[in-house]
């Protein structure tokens, strides 16, 4: 929900012309550096314990996505 309302607070802010990032292109890389982080840290822990599959993975990232749409 945090996500949601900080997602929110922040297109506000690009709509009415406050940004300290113009072009949003450094936005959009953190965005993918992060998501990058993330993944990769889920992966990781998985290898480590022996329990990756790829098709438990993918499963759980299109619920994810297919969830918030």
């Amino acid at each position: 929900m945090a996500c949601a309302r900080s997602r929110f607070l922040l297109a506000v802010l690009f709509h009415a012309g406050v940004s300290a990032l113009p072009g949003g292109f450094i936005g959009v890389d953190i965005f993918f550096v992060i998501s990058g982080f993330l993944i990769g840290g889920t992966l990781s822990r998985d290898i480590a314990a022996g329990r990756f599959s790829l098709r438990d993975f993918a499963r759980r990232r299109i619920r994810r996505i297919a969830r918030r749409c």
